[in-house]
């Protein structure tokens, strides 16, 4: 559901054109999700990293996911054809240091361990398929760098096409000098809920949740409404309901947070609403990504994808009129998240698992040279 995307260079970002890896060590992360397949083959650069190679692609792995329980021949077939250009991208640039994850699609489909089987023996690409803590923590490595330093609550979002993760961080007792590092480090329990020995460096997981909703299953379970209101309301309250059990939902004794409260949000949705906000008619990743927008400035451009002019924001923006619907059904999570915890910011991040699983296996590595 992103935009389409300016390619300009842009040195030492999480994406920036296509350099020559000229002679470094390259590492390939691959994300396959309900709605697309997305890779990033990248090197070490100043702390961060370099793009040298980049693919992206809606396959729409999961559509009928919600009403038939598996993963159709079509959809196989569109996602094997984009992973066979992945393959040729990771063979081509000789990258031997790989993380290629498959997420909520293949969890819920009946044949999704046949498929990733299948997907071996026709690309020779291995894919994990993993569990929502670690889809978790992926996302909240890959929004690091945009944890402010004054922040003492952390709430980051990740609206996937058929999952929605939320990771709420208690960062208060860390200095901020080493909050980057503390998140690298930090892991979820499988099972939800605080656990000690996922604390890094004074850093406490305060709760996390997986909740099994993301644009695309969302969409599906109320597309027989034709309304685009009533369609969204009706998304709005049902994903509230789902995500009931998170703690800091229910916990009537959380401090007042709002002072030192911070919310991240990484997911096309946002980075949607974010472009749509500053007027862009063609996707900008440089002013897109790290951006702020309020609670007011989000329902404004919300209620303008309710109103009768919906398809014609939605193509000034680049997105094909077949995944216009996603974006209501990720304007619902959203918002309903707003509702849930009223803040006066929001940090827009365009990153996600990909970015996640570079800087995890750079830091792992140690190539990362600045660390904080």
């Amino acid at each position: 559901m992103r935009p389409q995307r300016n390619t300009s260079p842009r040195k030492g970002a999480p994406r920036g054109g296509r350099p020559q890896s000229g002679g470094r060590k390259l590492y390939a992360a691959l994300d396959l999700g309900t709605n697309s397949c997305r890779m990033l083959i990248a090197a070490p650069h100043e702390g961060s990293f370099q793009i040298v190679d980049a693919f992206s692609k809606s396959v729409k792995l999961g559509k009928d996911l919600e009403r038939s329980g598996a993963l159709s021949d079509a959809a196989i077939g569109r996602t094997l054809s984009a992973l066979q250009v992945c393959a040729s991208k990771i063979r081509r640039h000789n990258v031997k240091r790989v993380r290629l994850v498959a997420t909520e699609a293949c969890r819920r489909a009946r044949n999704g361990d046949a498929f990733l089987r299948q997907v071996t023996r026709q690309t020779g690409l291995k894919l994990d398929l993993i569990d929502p803590a670690e889809e978790a923590r992926l996302a909240v490595i890959s929004c690091a760098p945009l944890v402010d330093p004054d922040a003492a609550q952390v709430l980051v979002i990740d609206i996937g096409g058929g999952s929605t993760e939320l990771v709420w961080l208690d960062i208060g007792e860390v200095a901020p000098e080493e909050r980057r590092r503390a998140i690298m480090k930090m892991r979820l329990a499988r099972r939800r809920g605080t656990d000690p020995e996922a604390a890094s460096g004074g850093l406490k997981v305060v709760d996390w949740i997986s909740v099994p909703l993301g644009v695309a299953t969302l969409h599906e379970r109320f597309a027989d409404v034709v309304d685009n209101r009533s369609r969204f309301a009706l998304m709005s309250w049902y994903f509230e309901e789902q995500m009931a059990e998170f703690t800091p939902y229910m916990d009537a004794e959380l401090p007042d947070y709002l002072s030192s409260f911070q919310m991240i949000g990484t997911s096309g949705t946002v980075t949607t609403v974010g472009a749509a906000h500053l007027g862009l008619t063609r996707y900008d990743r440089t002013v897109v990504d790290g951006m702020r927008l309020s609670g007011d400035e989000i329902n404004a451009v919300i209620d303008g994808f309710l109103g009768s002019e919906f398809h014609g924001k939605i193509g000034q923006l680049g997105i094909g009129l077949d995944r216009a619907d996603l974006v209501l059904s990720g304007a619902a999570i959203l918002q309903t998240l707003l509702r849930v915890w009223p803040t006066d910011q929001l940090r827009v991040a365009d990153r996600g698992l990909r970015e996640g699983m570079l800087y995890a296996m750079m830091s792992a590595d140690g190539v990362l040279k600045k660390d904080g």
